[in-house]
């Protein structure tokens, strides 16, 4: 699977979600929400022909377990989840939505855990935070063979053009003023 677009738009308030189902983006990441709103916005979402992922950590009153996976998969079925957490990505995979696991560069031991993680997990993608660090987005897309997006402190065009030149597939990031970066 391979992205569509260089950045991919994350949002966290209502209205630049509104905002973004007006433009030409193909992605909408649901960084924050909560559970009583989350089926709308993804149907919302769709209707306006967006592909959807949502942070399953960052969803106020819905638990990563099992039964939460399930309501996702079965009830919200959005195109796409993005957790830290293996069971959340394992899960996906069984309710058939694209997967994207979180990594965070801490240190080099969480980085041999991880990387660890996703050889048994195997996610359609993996999100490297944070993403300003062109040196490790070419580390760990030779050492996973899965695609990567940079997340996490991309504040300006050369930070996106930076991940991308270092092998990103696309850059994840809230910054409104760098969702309509074309490369």
């Amino acid at each position: 699977m391979s992205l569509t677009q260089p950045v991919l738009p994350a949002v966290k308030r209502i209205k630049d979600f509104e905002h973004l189902l007006q433009t030409d983006t193909d992605y909408i990441i649901l960084l924050e929400s909560r559970l009583g709103l989350l089926r709308k916005l993804v149907k919302v979402g769709q209707k306006a022909g967006k592909k959807i992922f949502v942070h399953v950590d960052l969803i106020q009153g819905l638990k990563a377990d099992d039964y939460g996976m399930e309501y996702l998969g079965q009830e919200v079925k959005p195109d796409g989840v993005i957790s830290t957490r293996a069971h959340v990505i394992q899960q996906a995979k069984k309710y058939h939505l694209l997967s994207v696991q979180r990594l965070f560069l801490i240190d080099s031991q969480a980085i041999e855990h991880n990387v660890k993680i996703i050889q048994k997990t195997a996610p359609d993608f993996v999100e490297v935070l944070p993403g300003v660090l062109p040196g490790m987005i070419k580390e760990i897309k030779g050492r996973i063979g899965v695609p990567v997006i940079a997340g996490g402190l991309i504040r300006s065009d050369d930070d996106v053009e930076q991940a991308l030149a270092s092998g990103a597939s696309a850059v994840s990031t809230s910054r409104s003023e760098l969702w309509s970066f074309h490369n």
